[in-house]
This record gives structure tokens, C-alpha cells and sequence, in this order.
């Protein structure tokens, strides 16, 4: 089914994370809470006298509070949360969680007629709250696996989704995802446009999985998520870490600031069993500084000191086979992915472990390797990641957007097939770390034959000048390098596609670069409808070649019409 978020309302897309049943907590049971988590809270004498006032359920935004709500207002870039008092009173907030400039607002606008309950970090405390309110704990919801890194995430979670589903099924129990592409429950699609639901939601999420008998989730953990609280209160059973690139430092301004914002997520508060894939320096800096039980593996290279290494990758249709071997004990267990590149065998490998290393109790280890070996459980396919549409030319989307993962594509395309041409179509999106956009080009120009610089999501900058940067690392690397390489600048998007088709033959590869599944650009707050995958399955039969049928759930079917058969 097509995606229909941009229908809901606020309320709507808050609604459909709630499960039915809930039993709450009174403001009193709320304060004690937040007092066990280091939170300090306070409550006014004249609040005291509202400590059995119930609360069942909880809301940041002011438009998806419903009756019986904790309205937890923070203070954003623009107006404080406690602004909206009012309105989130009229729509039945049963109590406030803010700070102390939100107290006085609070009061200033409807007096003592609602509980207000005060901490110094309302982000953090607000995951502890919501939390108990929806009855969550380390014991009651599913077995957690997150998974955070700059590239690989999103695959990664598909993969452990993929095998969890296998396990789960045996025991009549549904398995939940978190992530970029979509939210789900035991199958069903979750309608959300958050890439990562804010705390509150989170952990009502957490109690409708619970009500739709999900077992196990796995979740994409951002650096976002982490530096602003977002998965506050959760509890990990396993989390684990692909690699760490150049990306997000409009955000954090340094690559040790970022590294400390993912090594967050790799602690005992947060944290049972860490996975630590340690290919690189950042990746064995990592395993270092995780604390409580840690596990590593690689997937490259001369491992030294590690638990689980990948060994014996072989060619395997478009995929590759390869084994995983424990160090420790010699266990060997050979499984596949059907995705191309080896940084996917890295992405298989780490699934496949941190389900291996789950707490004692969740699998046998039996029955994972008997899963991993003959339930082929990798060869899912992940929306708009290295998603293959033709064979003939093979014809690629992909999400890589920032330098590391554009090498690691390009890689896997030159490897899949050699003797023939990259058409490579790329951009870079605005208002995110500029300094990558020249890099991004140079490295195009090296690893491809034919380049078309188009526009991703220009957000509120000039995409002209976004373009231009692409181009001038292009063009020096073309200059500085003798490269032949052929240069082309082309907008709108779809006729960049629909040239990257005309000029490929049956023996090259297309990849179309950079936003994977996303459905529209945006131009300064306009959304322009496009899915890459849909323009180049038109392309390509325009071009006179076959496509694959397209069976991705997140496409929008009807945009192709009879041109699907």
C-alpha cells in the first residue's frame, strides 16, 4: 500500500502510535518516577493537592493532545511549548511536564487549575514519563535492537526485521520496525511523516506493540534521536553499530562530537549488548569506549582481538554467500545476502550477530543458525538501498548521500559488472554539511563513467549554487586527473533520469543516486512529487529495456499504471 501520512492531521499521525488500553499513572506516581531517574522534579504545594489526578496517556505537540494527556512542553527554536497552554487545556491535558519558564507561563495563562510538574531537561525527563504512564519497563515490551552508524542502518534493520520475522513466527508473535522508510507491527503499517518519533511517541509505540503481541522490534537510532533525548527511558537488548563517515556536521559541528553522540547509545544505562563493527579507527574508538557487555566483529580485513569476524565471501547470484566465524569457540555459519556490495555482507553480518548475541533466553542458538542458513532471511529487499529495477542495463536506486557511502556504491556496481559503464546521477541537499558537496563530485567523476549533477532536496537554499559545488569538485578532479569522464548538468530531476537511460547500453549500469525512496524534493517548502524509482522504471521502458516488476510497498503503484505488467 502507497503511503497516506500527508493526509492525517497532527492528531491523526499521533493517534495511530497509541495502543487502546492504558493504565496510566496519577501525577503523584509520575513525580516518584522522575525522582528515581535523577530528575529532581518539583511540584508546587497547591499541586500537591492534584497528585491523584490520573494520566493516560502523553503529548509534546499541543495539537495531538487528547483527554487525560500529560502535556510535556519544551522549549523549541522559535516559542516555548507552555505557550500553547490553553489550547492543549481545552483539549482535555490532564497535568504539564515542563521547566521553570513554562511554570510561570503556565501560571500567568490558567492559573493553579492544572498540575505542573517542573524539571531542569524536560526532553529527558519526558521519556522516564511516558514510560510509566504506558506501562513500559525493561521487562514488559518486545526485545529491543537498535541500530545506529552513519550508512547501513536503514539495511540493517530491514535484515534484522527479515530474520526476527523467522524467529517470531515459530513462537505465533509479530515483530516491529522503526526506521526511516516506515514504521510497522507485526506487519501492519504504521502511518507516520517523523523519521524518529519524538520520546512520547515512542514509548506509546512501545505499549501498542506489546497490545499487538510483537516480540521483537528493530530500530533505526539516529544521532538526532540521541543528542535530543528522543530515545530517553528505552532500553536496548542489543544495539549495534555499522561505521562512522563524514555526515551531520551542520549538526555537530566535529567528528568527535558526532562520535560522542552515537556513543551515547552504547552504554549500560541505555544498553544490555553492544555490537561494534570495528573495520576502521572509529569503529575499534567504539568498542573502546562502549561500556557494559560488548561484542565485536569484522567484516574486513586482518582482524586482530575480535569476537566474530566474516570470512569466505563468494559471489552468489547478485548477492554474495559468506561465513561467520567465532573466534573464541570456532563456531563457523555460512548464510547469504541477494544485495549487492560488500558493505551489505557488512550490514547481513551485523544483524545476523547482534541476533546471535541476544540476552540469554530471547532465541536457542540453534534455531538462529538453523535461520540463518536455510531461511535465507538477507535476501529481503530494502526500499530505494542499492534496489535493483533492471538487469539489463542493471539499473539502481540507491540513498547514498554523503562521500563514504557513494564509494561503497560505485564499489559494488564496478564489481557487479566490470566490463561495462557507470551513468551515474547525483545531487547533495541543502542546508546540510556543504563541505562534503565538492568531495561527493570528485569522487563521481573518479568511479564513474558518465555524470549527471541534478537536485536532491535543495531545502531553503539556491539549488543553482547547491549544483555548482558538485560540479567544481567534478570538474577539478576531471582537470587535476586527466579523467575522461563525461560531465552533465540536468534539471529537473526526472529528465536527469530519463538521460542517464538514453545513453546506457544493455551492458552498463544506471544508479540513481542520493534519496532512495523519498517521494518529493523539496524547494524551499514546496514538495515536488518524484520517486526516483518510478521515473526510472518509466525510463527504462521508454528506453526500450525491461524493468523487474516493482513489488516495493512504499512505491505508489498507481503513479505507473499500465506501464506495470
Amino acid at each position: 500500500m502507497p503511503r497516506t501520512d500527508a493526509r492525517l492531521s497532527v492528531a491523526e499521525q499521533d493517534s495511530v502510535f497509541r495502543p487502546r488500553q492504558v493504565a496510566g499513572a496519577t501525577v503523584g506516581e509520575l513525580v516518584e518516577e522522575l525522582h528515581a531517574a535523577g530528575h529532581d522534579p518539583l511540584l508546587s504545594p497547591a499541586g500537591r493537592l492534584w497528585t491523584g489526578v490520573r494520566v493516560t496517556g502523553a503529548a509534546m505537540n499541543p495539537q495531538a493532545v487528547g483527554p487525560g494527556d500529560l502535556f510535556v512542553a519544551v522549549r523549541g527554536a522559535r516559542a516555548h511549548g507552555a505557550d500553547f497552554i490553553r489550547a492543549a487545556r481545552d483539549a482535555g491535558a490532564a497535568a504539564v511536564l515542563t521547566d521553570h519558564a513554562g511554570v510561570d507561563t503556565v501560571r500567568s495563562e490558567v492559573g493553579y487549575r492544572i498540575p505542573v510538574i517542573e524539571v531542569r531537561r524536560v526532553r529527558q525527563a519526558a521519556g522516564p514519563a511516558a514510560a510509566r504512564i504506558y506501562g513500559n519497563s525493561t521487562t514488559s515490551g518486545p526485545a529491543l535492537f537498535g541500530v545506529t552508524g552513519t550508512n547501513g542502518k536503514t539495511t540493517t534493520t530491514y535484515f534484522l526485521r527479515a530474520l526476527l520475522d523467522t524467529l517470531m513466527a515459530r513462537r505465533q508473535r509479530g515483530t516491529g520496525l522503526i526506521g526511516t522508510i516506515e514504521i510497522s507491527a507485526a506487519g501492519d503499517r504504521i502511518p507516520s511523516q517523523l523519521t524518529t518519533p519524538e520520546a512520547v511517541q515512542l514509548h506509546s509505540l512501545m505499549a501498542l506493540f506489546r497490545e499487538r503481541s510483537v516480540g521483537a522490534a528493530a530500530m533505526e537510532v539516529s544521532s538526532h534521536a540521541i543528542s535530543y533525548d528522543r530515545v530517553a527511558g528505552l532500553h536496548y537488548d542489543v544495539a549495534g553499530f555499522t561505521n562512522l563517515t563524514q555526515d551531520h556536521l551542520d549538526m555537530h559541528g566535529t567528528m568527535e562530537d558526532y562520535f560522542a553522540a552515537k556513543a551515547e547509545l552504547f552504554t549500560r544505562r541505555r544498553t544490555r549488548t553492544s555490537v561494534i563493527t570495528v573495520d576502521d579507527p572509529w569503529g575499534h574508538r567504539m568498542a573502546t569506549a562502549a561500556t557494559g557487555r560488548v561484542v565485536t566483529l569484522a567484516t574486513a580485513g586482518q582482524p586482530t582481538e575480535v569476537d566474530w569476524e566474516v570470512l569466505d565471501v563468494a559471489p552468489d547470484g547478485l548477492g554474495q554467500a559468506f561465513t561467520l566465524h567465532h573466534l573464541r569457540s570456532g563456531e563457523r555459519i555460512r548464510t547469504r545476502t541477494g544485495l549487492p556490495g560488500g558493505f551489505n555482507v557488512s550490514n547481513a553480518a551485523l544483524a545476523a550477530v547482534m541476533v546471535l548475541e541476544a540476552p540469554d533466553g530471547e532465541f536457542s542458538r540453534e534455531e538462529v543458525v538453523a535461520a540463518l542458513e536455510e531461511e535465507d532471511p538477507f535476501s529481503v529487499s530494502v526500499p530505494g538501498r542499492m534496489q535493483v529495477l533492471a538487469d539489463e542495463p542493471a539499473a539502481l536506486v540507491d540513498f547514498a548521500h554523503n562521500p563514504d557511502a557513494m564509494i561503497r556504491t560505485l564499489e559494488a556496481a564496478a564489481s557487479a559488472k566490470p566490463d561495462g559503464r557507470i551513468v551515474l546521477v547525483i545531487g547533495a541537499a541543502g542546508d546540510r554539511d556543504r563541505g562534503k558537496r565538492p568531495t561527493m563530485g570528485a569522487i563521481a567523476v573518479r568511479m564513474a563513467d558518465h555524470v549527471i549533477v541534478s537536485d536532491d532536496d535543495p531545502h531553503g537554499e539556491d539549488p543553482g549554487e547547491i549544483r555548482a559545488a558538485v560540479l567544481s569538485g567534478a570538474r577539478e578532479a576531471i582537470e587535476s586527473g586527466t579523467l575522461t569522464t563525461e560531465l552533465e548538468e540536468i534539471v529537473p530531476r526526472a529528465a536527469a533520469i530519463e538521460r542517464a537511460v538514453a545513453v546506457a547500453s544493455g551492458e552498463d549500469t544506471v544508479i540513481i543516486a542520493g534519496r532512495g525512496h523519498e517521494v518529493h524534493q523539496d524547494y524551499a517548502g514546496e514538495h515536488r512529487p518524484i520517486d526516483d524509482r518510478i521515473e526510472l522504471h518509466r525510463a527504462l521502458r521508454r528506453g526500450g529495456f525491461t524493468p523487474l516488476p516493482l513489488k516495493d510497498t512504499t512505491v505508489d503503484m498507481t503513479q505507473i499504471g499500465a506501464e506495470q505488467t
